[in-house]
């Protein structure tokens, strides 16, 4: 596996990419420079930089950081919060179970 780059869609890319331009300006919100941001989670600045690019090749887990510092680390949680198609699905496949005859 090493450090190849994973294959992203153009539509997936495109989310990424939002992503990242939300991180940046959550960092400019609180004025907070790159550098500042790199510092305080430990990461190089050119990978705050990745990330604010949307980049697929950099960890989940720096994306976390990231969020953390800016103090969104519980919004990750809203990530397939709400999966209607899911719950479709397993409301499709759930057996209703068969009732035992009524006593006289």
């Amino acid at each position: 596996m090493g450090n190849s780059k994973p294959i992203i869609l153009p539509k997936l890319q495109l989310l990424l990419d939002q992503v990242g331009e939300q991180i940046r300006l959550a960092r400019l919100r609180r004025k907070l420079s790159a550098d500042q941001l790199a510092e305080r989670t430990g990461i190089s600045r050119r990978t705050i930089y990745s990330i604010e690019k949307g980049s697929s090749s950099v960890s989940i887990g720096y994306y976390l950081n990231v969020l953390k510092v800016l103090g969104l680390e519980k919004d990750i949680l809203k990530l397939a919060k709400d999966d209607e198609l899911g719950r479709k699905l397993q409301d499709a496949g759930l057996a209703t179970k068969n009732r035992a005859p009524k006593r006289h």
